[in-house]
């Protein structure tokens, strides 16, 4: 009996302390709009004839309760009408949309005492919706019990689960990839002090070990073998495949779909998170049933989708979106800003930034930031056995300013901050949680090919073929990742088909017997579609007998990969050097690339879909620099300097990565390490489960490899798929 009137008047205690919050809150905003129609013309709270004070302060507390039960009750649907917009346009909407609440509160003030300008209601009603979201947080902070329940509102949560859905006292495990941040340039952000959070997790012990990327050191090919446990025959981030004649691009969603397939059926499991797993803001869904923001399931087509669900969960609490899309115009005019400076103070190396691209950075590092932090804190609210979530804004940054300076110092300040949120709001979460930090590549810095040269890598192939070169030299597309990505992300989530044909006419040749030139970074590759094999360095010299040469010689170019019947295949290089694959080492040709070099070109030269000619750029280890072969002059794809170099940070009580004196090398090699971690915490990991054999397997002996119907049914997929269009 004790217990059961402890228990109610605890609760009667909470609902007092509740009551009085929003009360608090409710005068705040009523005073903070007595104050907006003291200090604005264009909006009133009075009658025409003039009121008293008391009546003006009653109808500001009616409009302002107003406004607050609209933004309650009435947002979240249009949220959902928001999300059927464009999303590039997302920031004016939220604006607009929330003014016009404020209109509809002020209509229904008796007597039409209430009234603004539309342009003024626009700016109030950011302010108001400020001040009440600050107001909240303030109040709530030394209520942990408050401060969780705002926590699980902001994050689109309306309660806890079950207790019994978590596994109390046995910690989870979050992973976030700081996507593109290579091991040097964390290590630099340290020691400037751009990233408080993480160096105060050094210094508390926590283990940085640099891994080594295989030859295509960017997303698709890392995260795929990160979440997948294998990226088998993933040569780059684009490349044409013969026997299906499909262009594949890591970053498109059909294509997503289809690798992640692959990797399914060769590994045999559904992948890292498909036990008790969330997916945010990658390209491949690690097998999780959580996902927000992920690519490959914007290949699927039906209510199941639920990708876009991350955006409603965020948006749907209008202080978010106010934020977010304040936060959203800065960083257009920050970008802008960064782009003029640049261009008037002549720095080189330097691309074109302009047209959509700083709504496609602001995207990136505002809004998709935004929306998987949230997410990942709901998760931990939640009690997620694992998360995993990319960061994609250093990655966008680097590409355009370059990997190194002061607009990508202020995007890893931004990042830091991020971590710091997401390890605070792991305090109020049901479980511990051990928080991973870890990089998929990183990235080299350079002119590109075509501003040191004068052309294209497709022009210059074309002229070793003897086919006719356009005299006004194209710029190439840019590949950055995180702009296909944003873009197909905002495909998703305007639930619009995925049509690429467009794109695709643009990377294929007119005629099939042309070659087909595709780049990643500074790795490029050249097929002959209209032969069906991989063609061997005798038949290409047969076909085009400058083409090998041209290439191998020249200086922008550091080694060539090719088939040879004689030879099995041979990389050619500069002075006429010639060596055959299985004789490969880290000398020679390949000496400047460093340790494990030879070998990732071995591993890639065994794949399916390698393409008929890898051509990997120049690096000078003096400068560090490469030459992407597209408009980039921060890149990553091939071999050559710090794109080859990520990172894997882990708190001090979980296992070593890897031996001492060992090193940690390939994205697959990661995913064992990962798997090891989730046993460590929560036990055997079984992946999918229900009918099959038994084997041997990254997560242990008793994985179970189940049969082909049974591994589709894991994939993201329960429609018809949109493909990605080649002819």
């Amino acid at each position: 009996m004790g217990d059961g009137r402890w228990g109610g008047a605890e609760r009667w205690r909470s609902a007092g302390r509740t009551l009085v919050r929003v009360l608090v809150v409710w005068a705040v905003s009523t005073l903070t709009m007595l104050l907006l129609a003291g200090l604005l013309p264009d909006f009133r709270l009075q009658s025409a004839d003039g009121d008293s004070f008391t009546r003006t302060a009653l109808t500001a507390a009616t409009a302002a309760g107003a406004f607050g039960l609209l933004g309650a009750l009435v947002w979240p649907l249009i949220v959902r009408a928001l999300l059927l917009v464009p999303a590039l346009v997302l920031g004016l909407l939220v604006f607009f949309l929330n003014g016009s609440l404020l209109l509809v509160a002020l209509w229904l003030i008796p007597d039409g005492r209430g009234a603004a300008a539309p342009e003024t209601a626009v700016a109030v009603a950011a302010v108001m919706s400020a001040v009440a979201s600050a107001s909240s947080t303030a109040l709530a902070v030394r209520d942990d019990d408050a401060y969780r329940r705002r926590l699980y509102r902001l994050t689109g949560r309306t309660r806890p689960r079950d207790p019994g859905d978590t596994a109390g006292s046995v910690p989870g495990t979050v992973f976030l990839q700081l996507d593109g941040v290579g091991h040097h340039v964390l290590r630099g952000a340290v020691a400037d002090g751009l990233m408080p959070t993480v160096a105060g997790w050094l210094e508390a012990g926590h283990r940085l070990t640099p891994w080594r990327t295989d030859w295509s050191s960017q997303t698709g090919a890392s995260q795929l073998g990160i979440l997948h446990g294998s990226n088998e025959d993933v040569p780059a981030f684009r490349w044409y495949e013969k026997d299906t004649g499909r262009l594949m691009v890591s970053n498109r969603p059909a294509s997503a779909v289809e690798l992640q397939r692959r990797a399914v059926r060769r590994t045999g499991d559904g992948g890292l998170l498909t036990v008790d797993g969330a997916s945010r803001g990658n390209l491949f869904s690690g097998g999780a049933d959580q996902l927000a923001l992920v690519l490959s399931m914007a290949a699927r087509r039906g209510r199941r989708n639920r990708s876009r669900a991350g955006y409603f969960a965020y948006f749907s609490d209008p202080a978010n979106a106010v934020r977010t899309a304040g936060s959203l115009v800065a960083e257009c005019v920050r970008e802008v800003c960064q782009s003029t400076r640049a261009r008037l103070r002549r720095e080189t190396p330097r691309v074109s930034r302009g047209g959509t691209y700083p709504f496609v950075r602001a995207f990136a590092t505002v809004v998709e930031r935004d929306v998987v932090v949230s997410a990942v804190m709901g998760d931990m609210l939640a009690g997620r056995t694992a998360v995993y979530a990319d960061l994609v804004a250093y990655d966008e940054v680097a590409h355009h300013s370059g990997p190194h300076g002061r607009d990508t110092d202020q995007v890893l300040a931004r990042l830091d901050r991020a971590i710091a949120l997401i390890a605070t709001v792991a305090e109020h979460a049901p479980r511990p949680y051990r928080i991973v930090l870890l990089s998929d590549h990183g990235q080299s810095p350079g002119e590109t090919f075509e501003s040191v040269y004068g052309l294209t890598l497709k022009d210059l192939v074309r002229a070793g073929c003897g086919l006719p070169v356009p005299r006004r030299v194209r710029r190439t597309r840019s590949g950055s990742e995180a702009r296909d990505a944003a873009r197909d992300a905002l495909r998703s989530v305007l639930h619009r088909p995925l049509d690429e044909s467009g794109e695709t006419a643009r990377e294929l040749p007119a005629r099939p017997s042309e070659p087909v030139v595709l780049a990643s970074g500074n790795l490029g590759l050249v097929s002959f579609p209209d032969v069906p094999h991989r063609m061997t360095r005798e038949e290409i010299d047969r076909r085009h007998p400058a083409l090998l040469r041209t290439l191998a010689h020249h200086p922008g170019i550091g080694f060539v990969l090719v088939a040879s019947a004689e030879h099995g295949s041979v990389v050619l290089a500069r002075g006429g050097v010639e060596v055959p694959v299985a004789e490969l080492t880290d000398d020679g040709p390949l000496a400047v690339f460093g340790r494990g070099a030879a070998r990732a070109v071995r591993r890639t030269d065994g794949f399916p879909h390698v393409a008929d000619i890898m051509i990997n750029s120049m690096y000078d280890p003096a400068t560090g620099n490469v030459h992407a072969f597209e408009e980039q002059i921060g890149s990553h794809g091939g071999l050559g300097g710090e794109q080859s170099h990520a990172f894997l940070l882990s708190p001090p009580d979980l296992s070593p990565p890897v031996g001492a004196g060992e090193e940690l090398v390939g994205a697959e090699q990661v995913h064992r390490v990962l798997r090891r971690w989730l046993r460590e915490s929560s036990g055997p990991q079984v992946p999918l489960g229900r009918a099959g054999s038994l084997r041997e397997g990254p997560a242990g002996p008793l994985e179970i490899s189940p049969s082909t119907h049974e591994t589709e049914s894991v994939l993201p997929v329960d429609g018809p798929v949109s493909q990605d269009k080649n002819h």
